[in-house]
């Protein structure tokens, strides 16, 4: 999945997969948003920037960036996504601090497998060690 928009040199930028938006309500672009942290050069300064961030590398297919975001306690030995999913949007519903290094958001992945339309509930779990955060796990509702 990708859009596009057109930037201030004429030329057409991809938008963020994550859906955030800027102060005047106009959609990030993927380099001015996720892109820094999935390539390692920024760090997420809070758990609702690595959800958006994790939801950006389900789209683009970054198994690596979701296994270095996903707390070693319960991350998998290995992740398969699926190639042919289309992720549709996130719908960011609830963030919060439930400790100094405790946090737990709430959204809405929408996706399409084999030509089904699905929605993920869910509210996810996040831990800051060492000033950083990763997902711990979720409750799909």
């Amino acid at each position: 999945m990708s859009l596009e928009l057109m930037g201030g040199d004429g030329a057409m930028t991809d938008v963020c997969p994550c859906g955030r938006l800027d102060g005047k309500g106009r959609p990030l672009t993927f380099r001015d948003c996720c892109a820094p942290l999935l390539d390692g050069a920024a760090q997420a300064p809070d758990a609702q920037t690595l959800m958006r961030s994790r939801y950006s590398a389900f789209v683009r297919g970054d198994v690596a960036y979701l296994q270095a975001t996903w707390h070693s306690s319960t991350r998998p030995a290995s992740l398969d996504l699926d190639a042919a999913a289309r992720w549709l949007g996130l719908d960011v519903r609830d963030h919060q601090l439930t400790g100094a290094d405790r946090a737990e958001v709430e959204f809405v992945a929408r996706v399409r497998v084999k030509g089904r339309a699905v929605r993920q509930h869910e509210r996810s779990r996040f831990v800051r060690e060492d000033n950083r955060w990763y997902y711990v796990d979720g409750d799909v509702r």
